[in-house]
Formats: structure tokens, C-alpha cells, sequence
């Protein structure tokens, strides 16, 4: 089941649910691992082809920086603020602001008034060839006999124009001077706006950093967590082989005591290749990967598991009083309900081929899945502890406990509370 679900890189939703938190960790880093594994692969294989196409670039011809260096020899920086007579950061910002909003003002204004100052010349131009248009037709000069009078005349409307040409001019100057100051001060209002809206981006640019920061530290804890458990796992293993409680065809561990550089890759190398186990004999290789049905759990018991002796004693050949049938979480839950903590039962499950173990702990319930797909009997997501059979797995778990952090040990098994048993159907 392990192998699969690393080959896959996927584990359905309804059996992770079935998982405690332990093996969770566990299971999760297993797959980090794979994953880093086939990353590692791929990006070597990448880095052949490119050799190959020549398309890497020779480190020869590759650009370089170097880094201006101050007096105690590191690289220099300069912090704006930070210097002797330096300007805070905030007053500089508005400084340049101001002064970008009146440059840009000036400009504006310096190109309305050219257009101004063309419509005034026009105007009174225009209006001066009219004027010596009209004394011409009429002939003033020629009828006014002082020529002199005429040429004052004339002066006298030149100076005239040229005073309401000064005046309409002096008012479009007004008029431009007041249109640049607002335009700076829309043109200040818009880049203010435009740094406040660059000042909230930066604020949720931390959030999500203190975010990504939070969820590397999580990451960190469970890598630790699960190396934790796994290495309790291995020196589990390696008493329960010293003890003879473990099946000895897992070779997983057989020189791991004698080899401490071999276990040090084993436990850093998730890519070293897993132990494959024999099918025992009359299980079905085309088994699907779950059970479908009731009816199919109850035929794989009977073809596969009771030749085997799983659900019966050891030394007596009877039913144990731990083992329960096909019964759902609920229903192990209400007959641990009132029991003290160390009381377990075991019941088959729905969700792999194999068994749940029930745990009743101080402050609620305990559910561990151990998967009998392989031929052993092991806890789900946790490798090395292959036991022959389920009640040597019982056994050594009642001298070991089942993880770590919960100091789980199986003390008092629950047995029936109905009659018929609630395994009936698993032994007609």
C-alpha cells in the first residue's frame, strides 16, 4: 500500500481521514522525499542535455559584479536616512513629489501661453490692418489738410491697441499662473495617491512574507516531527528483531545495527529501493487497490486471513478477545467509550485491505491503520515494523509503544458486548 501510494503520489481523501497524525507526518515526508528524489533526477538529466546541445554558457565569458568595499572591508551600503545630515525619507519623498508636480505644472503652462500669446497677436494685428484699411477708404489723409493731425490720430489709436493688448495679456498671464498651481496641486494630490496605493502593496507584501515564513517553520516541524518518529520507529525495529518479535524476511534492517553509515543513508535516502515482499500463497495479484464491498472483505478474510490466523490466539488457537468484524469508527468508539485508557480493539477495515486498532486514550480515541496487503502486518505509512502476524503485532505493541509523542501501549483488550459477535459472518 506504501509503495503504491509513493508510486502514485496520491492517497485518497477517505483513507488520509483514517490516518492519525503520526503516521500523517510520516506518510507526508515520505512523499516530500519521493518528490525531491524525482526533482534531483529530472534536473541532472536536464543538465546532460544541455551539455550535449551546448547551450550552457562558458563560465569564461560569464558577466561578473563586484562590489565597491568600505574601510573595514565589506561590501559599502549606504542607507538613505541613516547618514549624518541625511533628510528623513518621508520629507525627501515630498520634496520630490513637489517638485516633479511643479516642473511637470511649468511645462504645461509655458505651452498655454505660447498658444495665448499667439491668439493676442493675431487678434490685434488683425485688428490694426482693419483700422488702416478703413483711414485708407475713407481717405483721411488726403481730406484732413494736416497731415500731422492724421499721424496723431493714428499714434493716438496705436497706443490705444497696444493698451488693451497689454491689458488682455497681463489677464491671460493671470489666468495661467492660476491654472499651473492647480494643475501641481492635482498633479501632487496624484502622485501622494499613487505612493500611499505603493505603500499598502508593500504592507501586503509582508503579510504574505510573515505568511510564507509561518508555513516554512510548519514545514521545518513536521520534516522534524516525522524524522523524530521514523527514527523511533528504526530503534523499535531493531529491539523487536533482537527480541524475535518482528518477521524476519524484512531485510530492511538486518545489518542497520552493525552498519551505522549504511543507516545513516537509509534514513537521509528516501529514494533507496523498498523491500519487495512475496504474496503469500492464495492471495489474488490482480487484488484491486481498496475494497469495493462488504462481501468482497468478508471472501478475502476467509481465502487469505484465517489461513494465516489472523483475529485468533497464539498459544490457543481461539478467537482474541481484541478482535472485532466489519464495524464502522462510531461503533468502536461506543464500546471504548467508557473504558480506561490503554483499552484497544481491532476491527477490520472498509478503507484498505487490512485492520484498524482502536485506542482508547485519556482525553479520547486513537485510530492506527495496519495494512496486511504485503504478506506482514504493519502500521500504515510506517515501514520497518513488518510483524509475521497480527497477533505478534498486538503482542509487541503491548511492551512498545505505537508512536513517540502518544506513548500509546495496549493494555486491556475490548472484547463483545452483543450476541451474536459482531465477527460471526467472518467464521461461518
Amino acid at each position: 500500500m506504501l509503495q503504491q501510494i509513493l508510486r502514485n503520489m496520491y492517497i485518497d481523501p477517505d483513507l488520509l481521514a483514517e490516518l492519525n497524525e503520526e503516521q500523517k507526518q510520516i506518510l507526508f515526508y515520505k512523499m516530500r522525499e519521493e518528490q525531491t528524489r524525482r526533482w534531483s533526477e529530472w534536473d541532472a538529466n536536464l543538465d546532460k542535455v544541455e551539455s550535449k546541445m551546448k547551450i550552457k554558457a562558458k563560465r569564461d565569458n560569464s558577466k561578473h559584479i563586484q562590489w565597491l568595499r568600505g574601510a573595514d572591508g565589506d561590501v559599502w551600503v549606504w542607507i538613505m536616512g541613516d547618514a549624518h545630515g541625511d533628510k528623513p525619507y518621508e520629507q525627501i519623498s515630498e520634496e520630490l513629489m513637489a517638485e516633479r508636480a511643479r516642473h511637470q505644472a511649468q511645462e504645461e503652462a509655458e505651452e498655454q501661453w505660447k498658444q495665448k500669446e499667439a491668439e493676442i497677436k493675431k487678434k490685434f494685428r488683425d485688428a490694426m490692418a482693419k483700422e488702416k484699411a478703413r483711414i485708407v477708404a475713407e481717405k483721411w489723409k488726403v481730406e484732413i489738410e494736416d497731415r500731422k493731425a492724421a499721424k496723431l490720430m493714428e499714434k493716438m489709436f496705436q497706443e490705444e491697441l497696444k493698451k488693451r493688448e497689454d491689458e488682455e495679456r497681463r489677464k491671460g498671464e493671470e489666468q495661467i499662473r492660476q491654472r499651473e498651481e492647480q494643475r501641481a496641486e492635482e498633479l501632487y494630490l496624484s502622485l501622494k495617491r499613487a505612493q500611499q496605493q505603493s505603500h499598502r502593496n508593500d504592507n501586503e507584501e509582508e503579510v504574505w512574507q510573515a505568511l510564507l515564513r509561518r508555513s516554512k517553520a510548519a514545514d521545518e516541524e513536521r520534516k522534524h516531527k516525522a524524522r523524530r518518529a521514523r527514527a523511533e520507529y528504526h530503534r523499535q525495529s531493531l529491539r523487536a528483531i533482537q527480541k524475535g518479535k518482528v518477521a524476519g524476511l524484512s531485510n530492511l534492517f538486518q545489518t542497520a545495527s552493525l552498519n551505522n553509515a549504511q543507516e545513516s543513508r537509509l534514513e537521509s535516502n528516501s529514494a533507496a529501493p523498498l523491500v519487495k515482499l512475496q504474496a503469500p500463497v492464495g492471495t489474488s495479484l490482480e487484488q484491486p487497490s481498496r475494497p469495493i464491498s462488504r462481501d468482497v472483505i468478508v471472501r478475502w478474510f476467509k481465502e487469505e486471513q484465517l489461513p494465516r490466523g489472523a483475529g485468533m490466539e497464539t498459544s490457543t488457537g481461539a478467537i482474541a478477545p481484541w478482535f472485532h468484524g466489519i464495524i464502522s469508527r462510531e461503533a468502536a468508539e461506543e464500546l471504548l467509550m467508557n473504558k480506561s485508557e490503554g483499552t484497544f480493539l481491532v476491527r477490520i477495515s472498509e478503507k484498505i485491505w487490512g485492520y484498524t486498532l482502536s485506542y482508547r486514550q485519556q482525553s479520547g480515541f486513537k485510530h492506527f491503520l495496519v495494512d496486511a496487503s504485503g504478506g506482514f502486518y504493519s502500521f500504515l505509512g510506517v515501514d520497518p515494523n513488518r510483524h509475521a502476524t497480527l497477533t505478534d503485532l498486538i503482542d509487541f505493541h503491548k511492551e512498545e509503544v505505537i508512536t513517540s509523542s502518544g506513548g500509546e501501549l495496549l493494555v486491556e483488550p475490548c472484547g463483545q458486548v452483543k450476541n451474536p459477535p459482531d465477527y460471526s459472518m467472518l467464521f461461518n
